[in-house]
């Protein structure tokens, strides 16, 4: 006879006692699904509740969201001028404040939205699991540090200092300073090692841990810290910045609280978050009904070529405003091109700010009303245990690709909250550096250059040259004597517009510059870059605009351009177009190759080359006022091929007069022209589609059917559920050439014994 053993009932102080032992031996705090998936606001705390219930009063909440946004600027000022990395002089940084329970309520008006949007995942950690450890806690002068992405964050170059803000006792808010540091201890000098294979080639990736007790950083966790990078002098002297701006920033927090009180303080940041949160509902509710979709490709891993599709579909309903990824590339096991999905949120947070509602106070409450779809182990919402060093890949993407989707909705209003703009470009184009300095320091970092990327074309204007980076509109490309006097780079050639090499339309995208650079007086340096675009374009064009070229790396090696110019300084023109096509240096060894480039040595007087990008094109090339071409030949920015053989525009070369009459026959001819080319949408498809990706193309991605992910990383070739998607593994790139290598020996090798065996 078989017998159910009987269950006995659990008293609650047992299921207490076992709760807490589990609690007290759980092996490992790693990152909090429950907390890295939830973008939208926490519920109202029961003093919210009670404050808001009230009747607020705008004028003093308007007063007191000003003190406190003169106080967030103030420290970022103070950061910016007192930092040690690059990212702190040229703008890549932000100071935030947060509700006492974790959701970002205000940023500096000049900072990196997605730097602070990244620290309520942290905080809300912190909350959960050290606030009743006896073993941490959290008091008064109390701050914490972090930097890995899976917690909260965009990569591990970034790191965040966190204090919580008591008064009378009682924890009201929290404030953070973020600063992008460059060196982290990682495999490839800089902090962005496109090489990384594994989260144990990142370098530190620090979970949010307390630093600072009495408001003193703690000599023993910072001797760790710095005894774990390149540069242990950065480490410090960012750290002590760091802290004194959330210093200050408390300070003026209290002195506020002295003027006003708890009341006003706490009224003020939570109606932030809920006043913005309401006003996208709104702004939710005035756009049509429908779906738009946009789709985009990453067309390297930083390693080999890989065209990685990236999916966005935006469907209205009614208030409801639905964001759709699936469909989108796997994520590799083995490339550092992945992240995780609260990073992504992180710079969609960007990208609706910037370029859709910019008149937005700069909170997380924007993403707040929006669902967010994707897929398990996808490029956009990969697994913590895979490589994310260089997560900016897609999340650039997430910055530029909200517009294209939005614009499309936009368009039917009566009335808009900024222009239309068409996608800015955005790539990494900057050298990130590492080695032995002319002074004998050892460090790595990267170049500012990142921060001039061109903007997208507007509606009613062309884009502005090298404006700033995608995920930041405040920002600066720094002075290269300054970087000259703490690095042996020297640029050879310093941010020259990039003729020709940009985004067409009626109106033109912004254009991107040159950076031509080499090092003297050290024996030990490199260089990487941590771009793709070189086979796909990075900024698309809207409404009919062109999107921006392709771009690659140049190099000349074997040489050394400074005894060059030493014995014939004519020789050289500091033109990357100059150099490659008319190669006027002997003996050097002339190389293009994709953007993406792995830590590489240099040799004194090496030269290197990459192009900053310009931003896609607004509208149809044949509607650009033959005006704004003359500007563009008279500033150089164009040729007159471009001119003749894009715009279609009849003038004279010498004057710069246009004949209008010729110009409109001209243009006219080419629509006709062009209805000439064209064929029926169906006999389009007809012809063009396949039926999968092709079996050459390194390709990753649903294809048609976005429930099935395709996978060909050379070798393999397959196809997933998009609910089982399984990593991409990837072969080196070294195996792979000397597979190569070796095949051609066996040729050679054969062949010679063909050749004796018909000589005997």
């Amino acid at each position: 006879m078989n017998e159910t053993p009987l269950k006995t009932a659990t008293s609650k102080s047992d299921q207490a006692l076992l709760d807490q032992f589990l609690t007290d031996n759980r092996l490992f705090l790693g990152p909090d699904p429950e907390i890295m998936r939830d973008h939208g606001i926490v519920s109202r705390s029961a003093l919210e509740e009670e404050l808001l219930a009230k009747p607020v009063d705008s004028h003093q909440l308007n007063h007191v969201r000003g003190l406190v946004n003169a106080a967030l600027d103030e420290s970022f000022t103070m950061v910016e001028q007192m930092g040690a990395a690059p990212g702190a002089k040229w703008g890549d940084l932000v100071t935030a404040i947060f509700t006492a329970k974790g959701d970002l309520s205000m940023i500096a008006p000049r900072g990196i939205v997605a730097f602070a949007s990244c620290c309520h995942y942290p905080i809300k950690f912190i909350l959960k699991y050290w606030v009743n450890d006896p073993t941490v806690g959290v008091k008064e002068g109390d701050g914490f540090i972090h930097n890995d992405c899976r917690y909260g964050g965009i990569h591990n170059t970034d790191q965040s200092m966190m204090m919580p803000i008591y008064w009378k006792g009682e924890l009201l808010c929290w404030v953070s300073s973020t600063i992008h540091e460059g060196e982290n201890g990682a495999c490839e000098p800089g902090g962005m090692p496109a090489a990384a294979e594994s989260v144990y080639d990142e370098g530190l990736k620090m979970p949010p841990f307390k630093v600072v007790e009495n408001f003193q950083i703690k000599r023993d966790l910072l001797t760790f810290l710095q005894n774990s990078v390149r540069d242990p002098k950065l480490q410090l002297e960012d750290m002590k910045v760091k802290l004194h701006a959330v210093l200050r920033l408390r300070e003026r927090i209290l002195s506020l609280l002295e003027q006003f009180g708890r009341d006003a303080l706490v009224t003020t940041l939570r109606k932030n978050l809920e006043d913005v949160e309401d006003e996208v509902r709104r702004r939710i509710r005035e756009l049509p009904d429908g779906t738009t979709k946009v789709q985009t490709f990453m067309d390297s891993t930083l390693r080999e070529p890989a065209l990685q599709k990236l999916v966005m579909s935006v469907t209205i309903k009614g208030d409801r405003m639905i964001c759709d990824f699936r469909g989108s590339s796997p994520q590799f096991t083995n490339r550092a091109c992945n992240c995780n999905i609260a990073s992504f949120k992180t710079a969609l947070v960007t990208g609706f700010l910037q370029n859709v509602w910019p008149d937005l106070p700069h909170t997380m409450a924007v993403l707040s009303p929006i669902e967010i779809l994707s897929d398990a182990n996808s490029i956009i919402d990969a697994s913590n245990d895979t490589p994310q060093a260089m997560s900016l890949m897609p999340l650039f993407k997430a910055c530029t690709i909200p517009p294209v989707a939005m614009a499309k909705f936009s368009y039917s209003l009566p009335h808009r909250y900024t222009a239309i703009v068409a996608p800015q470009y955005d790539q990494a184009a900057t050298f990130i550096y590492g080695g032995l300095t002319q002074h004998g320091d050892v460090t790595g970092n990267f170049c500012a250059d990142i921060n001039g990327c061109g903007q997208g074309a507007r509606s009613h204007a062309d884009g502005e040259n090298a404006l700033s980076p995608m995920f930041g509109f405040m920002c600066d490309t720094g002075e290269h004597e300054i970087a000259e006097e703490d690095t042996p780079i020297v640029r050879l050639g310093a941010q020259v517009l990039a003729k020709d090499r940009v985004g067409w339309g009626k109106y033109r995208g912004g254009l991107g510059y040159e950076q031509i650079a080499t090092v003297k007086d050290s024996n030990i340096w490199g260089f990487m870059t941590g771009c793709e675009g070189s086979k796909f374009s990075s900024a698309q064009g809207l409404f009919g605009g062109y999107s921006c070229p392709a771009y690659t790396l140049a190099k000349v090696k074997g040489i050394n351009v400074f005894d060059v110019m030493k014995k014939n300084p004519e020789q050289v023109r500091f033109n990357m177009l100059a150099l490659m096509n008319e190669q006027p240096i002997d003996g050097g060894v002339y190389t293009t190759q994709d953007m993406g480039m792995t830590f590489e040595m240099c040799q004194e007087g090496e030269i290197y080359m990459i192009c900053q990008g310009a931003g896609g094109g607004y509208g149809d090339v044949l509607e650009r006022d033959p005006a704004l071409v003359m500007k563009d030949l008279l500033e150089d920015l164009i040729s007159h091929e471009s001119a003749r053989d894009i715009l279609k525009v009849v003038y004279d070369e010498t004057t710069l007069v246009v004949d209008i009459e010729a110009t409109e026959v001209l243009r006219a001819a080419e629509r006709r022209a062009r209805i000439a080319r064209g064929k029926p949408f169906d006999a389009f498809v007809a012809e063009w589609v396949t039926p999968e990706p092709p079996v050459h193309l390194p390709y990753f991605g649903s294809w048609g059917d976005l429930t099935k992910i395709h996978a060909n990383n050379g070798s393999q070739r397959l196809v997933m559920d998009a609910d089982k998607i399984q990593g991409v593994f990837m072969p080196n790139p070294k195996d792979l050439r000397i597979a190569e290598l070796e095949a051609e020996v066996l040729a050679a090798r054969a062949e010679l014994s063909e050749y004796r065996k018909v000589g005997n």
